[in-house]
């Protein structure tokens, strides 16, 4: 028998493997591999009275045990680490072992034998068992049955706080948090900090079939509430909640709701907290204690089963946790807006009378239309009855009358030309008030639909040899009489050009005659 136990507490002791080997009997190479192989397993000193030479012999070489039977030994190492990958099953690995058992000529545990060791080897040296579950792949979340309480600091009053619980089946690790609320910002708001405690995300999430969560869920269909879809696209997770009335569906929150209704909730029945801070501080010192307490059959804790078990398998956070959203419906008003919360967000025209959807975040106000963005803004605060009104949601129309300010009649004038820019200059200075200056700006404005900028612009150059003091109303009398000028100018040439385009006449000489 190899003296592990010796070989272990001698390494510890600071030994040489000279020294070791010479004081054990054993080889340099032997010595050498069960130090290493202890490090590497997390064997150290010192070690626990029931850690005889055997125990630490099926620790390292558990392998060994089943050598005598005369049958291919299993990978219990590698077994335990492939089947924390997607996809991967027991009966896969069954069939690989058997498969290389045929080409070694070994003969093969049969699959029953093959799980009954996998699952005593996991039970006594590992952190989880992975028959059941994989690492990294579910968490089940849900609100205790059990309530906690703040204090109100005015009346003494108990306020109910209501605890939502996250757990990972795999390992068991568990997070909870108090709210005052179990309404939707409450629940997104606890995901995103269970997701900061773990430190990752898990492939799936199981909730119960909450108002807050799931909308619809039956045999046939099943529809999650927008914000918390989007939440889930955010993490790069899935929602699957646990069948109606189907408890196994979610045994593991379910087990740890109750224990942490004891451990947390009924430890902290005397507490006095003032404000949820308070107690959510309490409530964690409570879950770390609950989290690091050891199991009762097997080594470790819920802590250094996720970290050595679950944790390499969490999916990475993204860069900043989901913003909490907030969807709402609404039909666009005549005026191409809609109403939200008392204020008011321009839509394209297009869609006057049509339901849209809207995304509600703290900053912005998103628009959809058949799932497609048509509209965006800056969420309004304050004073109700803002609006926020985008130029390019107006008809063309109201984008003329919006447009009518001094600076934008200047710039208009100045492309038409200079007369222009000087009748519209004058009309500025003269008029008593800049809204009866515009308004007449914009009566000439609109001659650009019937003539063009030429014609405006010698209607103005015009209008200054027949008066000082031009009107918007003289400068259409000239382009009206301009047009109809040119018009009969067009005419008479046109005539005139028809009389000198006379037929050509052929002489005798063309038909063989003799011309005189």
């Amino acid at each position: 028998m190899i003296h592990y136990r010796k070989i272990l507490e001698l390494h510890a002791e600071g030994i040489s493997l000279r020294g070791i080997t010479a004081s054990t009997g054993h080889s340099r190479q032997k010595v050498t591999e069960v130090i290493n192989l202890a490090e590497m397993k997390g064997l150290v000193c010192p070690l626990e009275e029931v850690m005889t030479s055997q125990w630490i012999e099926e620790f390292l070489f558990p392998e060994k045990t089943l050598e005598s039977s005369g049958r291919q030994p299993l990978k219990f190492d590698y077994i335990h680490k492939e089947l924390a990958k997607p996809n991967v099953t027991l009966s896969l690995l069954h069939h690989e072992y058997e498969v290389e058992c045929r080409t070694n000529h070994k003969i093969p545990y049969s699959y029953r034998s093959f799980v009954r060791h996998y699952s005593k080897y996991a039970d006594k040296y590992k952190a989880t068992l992975r028959i059941r579950r994989k690492p990294g792949e579910i968490m089940e979340v849900d609100w205790a049955g059990s309530t906690s309480f703040i204090i109100d600091r005015d009346t003494g009053e108990k306020i109910k706080a209501y605890v939502y619980v996250a757990t990972l089946p795999c390992s068991q690790f568990a997070y909870a948090e108090a709210t005052l609320s179990m309404d939707l910002h409450s629940w997104i708001t606890a995901h995103n900090h269970a997701y900061k405690y773990f430190g990752g995300v898990t492939q799936i999430v199981v909730p119960d079939n909450l108002k807050t969560g799931v909308t619809k869920h039956t045999s046939r269909e099943l529809v999650l509430n927008p914000t918390y879809k989007e939440m889930a696209d955010h993490y790069g997770t899935i929602v699957m909640p646990a069948r109606v009335r189907t408890p196994k569906d979610k045994a593991s929150v379910e087990g740890a709701v109750g224990v942490i209704s004891t451990w947390i909730i009924a430890a902290l029945r005397n507490s006095h907290c003032f404000s949820l801070d308070e107690l959510n501080k309490e409530v964690w010192v409570k879950l770390d204690e609950f989290n690091q307490r050891p199991f009762t059959r097997k080594e470790g804790c819920r802590l250094s089963a996720f970290e050595e078990e679950e944790k390499f398998a969490l999916s990475p956070l993204p860069l900043t946790p989901y913003k909490m959203s907030e969807w709402k419906t609404a039909k666009v008003r005549p005026d191409y807006h809609i109403s939200v919360e008392s204020m008011f967000y321009s839509v394209p025209y297009e869609y006057i009378n049509q339901q849209v959807e809207i995304k509600l975040s703290d900053d912005f106000v998103e628009i959809l239309f058949n799932h497609m963005r048509v509209a965006s803004h800056k969420r309004l605060y304050g004073r109700f009855g803002q609006l926020s009104t985008v130029r390019d949601h107006m008809p063309d129309n109201h984008k003329l009358y919006v447009d009518q300010t001094s600076e934008a009649a200047i710039e208009w004038a100045g492309a038409i030309g200079p007369s222009t820019l000087k009748v519209i200059r004058y009309i500025l200075d003269t008029y008593q008030t800049e809204k009866q200056a515009l308004q007449s700006i914009f009566s000439l404005k609109k001659s650009e639909h019937r003539y063009t900028k030429y014609e405006i612009e010698r209607a103005c150059k015009n209008v200054f040899s027949i008066t000082k003091r031009p009107t918007v109303k003289n400068i259409q009398t000239i382009l009206k009489t301009n047009k109809k000028d040119d018009a009969e100018q067009e005419i008479i040439r046109e005539t005139e050009i028809g009389k000198d385009n006379h037929a050509f006449t052929r002489g005798a000489s063309y038909y063989g005659g003799v011309e005189k």
